[in-house]
């Protein structure tokens, strides 16, 4: 069945093409209230949102096919990440969307602050010419505050750089190696710093420490005429008594993008001249716009597909060397544990995943959620992303197990799963990257699965092949590939056949009755 695809607000066409030419049916609905979002919302699979839905608890669990919600941009405070987690829905976003827009917006507000550019352009259109009003200053070896060292504030940083600023800043997070490769003398001390500035930016997320963050006496303790900007998150600077320390002279300018609560049409910051105002611009520019909309589109899909979503939110996050490393593995994963579920029959209680060659030293929890995943959703046992695979698992009593190995037996790298004894193991060697099966059941093969496949496992003797050729050819079912394993010294053979056409009861009844000494026969669909 078709997956769908629900986009309830504005996207990129280029984003909306991606979803399309994957075969996922698309419907975009803008402006929903939210009785109709959560009407609407069971028939789908995926929801894309920007800033404007709010998807509620109410709308998560009204989604009852739901397996991934994408914010079209950075912050997520519009959905609840929590009901999706404990749905087991992935919740991703596209952080380096908008970055550079961001960063060239804040270096514009610092720019326009600092030459008083608003109120000169305002001064002209009134047919006036005041040079002597609107004289200003320069970035020039002026000291720059940085509070969030981030992608954006690194960013900051290099433009600000480049103008020849002085840069200090402040985070927790931000290692002295990075400090020092942006140029940033690093301080642990918000009080210790804001003396320091002749201008200050602030690039945090919006957490209780940070909302409120600068108040009275944070201003009190700035240098005469230091000049703010906040591009990113609302709240930072408290608003009330910024504009007492606007009009006290104190401040010498701000120039905000961002609001507590928007749309914001009235503030005390309102009535100044030298509080230059944007309604949150930092993303809005075509080339932020189109990012946005492709890469949530792209991370959609993969989710969809079942594969790694690397800006997913609420899991643990994917660097990208784990990802180029394992991330092939996940498809492979997922197919291993649906054959795993088809030939063991029942829930395992034991599952071992073991990664070897290149993987040794990759994260394997990815890798143990696409198992899973496989293992489970077959015949629709359970429902089963990378968001809630611990916890499905722990529910079904499965006790979970990895293991590293260097060796990969002649392989670049193999992941092996080991079901309550019965195993299976594969490769991606080749240039398409496709899966192939190097060990089943401790039989060496070396093997593509295909959507159908029978496995027999048999005692060795003359004929057999000949004995399974007659009856599959009378029943009008084609051969594609084939694989022999043996284990001389039990005198077992194991045969991997992929198939097309229908493989059907009475085929298999009289295989199980016409081949002497046959051990095992399963018919296994991916």
């Amino acid at each position: 069945m078709t997956k769908k695809v629900l986009v309830a607000e504005r996207l990129a066409d280029a984003g909306l093409a991606v979803l399309r030419d994957k075969g996922y049916e698309v419907d975009v609905k803008l402006k929903m209230p939210p009785e109709e979002l959560i009407a609407a919302i069971p028939a789908y699979d995926a929801l894309i949102v920007r800033s404007a839905t709010k998807v509620t608890r109410e709308v998560i669990e009204a989604g009852k096919n739901l397996r991934i919600i994408g914010r079209a941009g950075v912050g997520v405070d519009n959905v609840d990440v929590e009901a999706a987690t404990e749905r087991g829905v992935i919740v991703c976003n596209a952080p380096t969307s908008n970055i550079v827009s961001a960063a060239e917006h804040t270096m514009a507000l610092m720019l326009a602050c600092a030459r008083n550019v608003a109120q000169a352009n305002a001064s002209m259109h009134e047919g006036l010419w005041e040079r002597t009003r609107f004289t200003g200053v320069e970035l020039y070896e002026k000291t720059l505050a940085i509070f969030g060292l981030g992608r954006i504030g690194g960013l900051v940083a290099e433009r600000a750089r480049a103008f020849g600023m002085r840069l200090v800043g402040y985070d927790p997070y931000c290692s002295p190696e990075r400090a020092e490769q942006l140029g940033v003398t690093l301080y642990d001390d918000v009080d210790a710093i804001v003396p320091l500035a002749d201008f200050i930016t602030v690039h945090l997320p919006k957490t209780k420490q940070t909302i409120g963050m600068f108040g009275p006496d944070q201003y009190a303790r700035m240098k005469d005429g230091v000049i703010l900007v906040n591009a990113a998150r609302g709240g930072i600077y408290n608003v009330d008594s910024l504009a007492d320390f606007l009009a006290a002279g104190k401040i010498g300018a701000v120039g905000l993008d961002v609001w507590e609560n928007e749309p914001c049409t009235e503030s005390p910051l309102h009535e100044f001249p030298n509080a230059i105002l944007t309604p949150h611009l930092g993303a809005s520019t075509k080339e932020a716009q189109l990012r946005a909309g492709v890469q949530t589109a792209e991370y959609v899909a993969a989710g969809l597909a079942g594969s790694i979503v690397p800006t997913a939110v609420n899991m643990a996050p994917v660097p990208p060397e784990v990802m180029d490393a394992v991330g092939p593995y996940v498809p492979a994963c997922q197919m291993m544990g649906s054959m795993l579920a088809q030939i063991h029959g029942e829930v395992p209680q034991y599952l071992k995943l073991t990664a070897a060659g290149s993987l040794a030293d990759a994260d394997p929890s990815i890798l143990v959620a696409g198992t899973v995943k496989g293992l489970l959703s077959y015949q629709g046992r359970a429902t089963v992303t990378p968001v809630n695979a611990d916890a499905v698992a722990q529910r079904h009593g499965i006790k979970v197990e990895t293991q590293a190995r260097p060796d990969a037996d002649g392989y670049a790298s193999t992941v092996a799963v080991m079901a309550d004894g019965t195993e299976v193991a594969c490769t991606r060697g080749d240039a398409a990257q496709t899966a192939r099966l190097v060990s089943l059941l401790g039989y060496k093969i070396d093997i593509a699965p295909g959507r159908q496949s029978l496995i027999f496992e048999y005692v060795d003797a003359p004929g057999r092949m000949g004995t399974i050729g007659t009856i599959l050819g009378e029943a009008g079912i084609n051969i594609t590939t084939m694989q022999i394993g043996a284990k001389p010294a039990d005198r077992c053979a194991l045969v991997y056949m992929n198939v097309e056409g229908e493989v059907d009861d009475a085929v298999l009844s009289r295989l199980r009755a016409e081949i002497p000494e046959l051990k095992n026969l399963w018919y296994v669909k991916l």
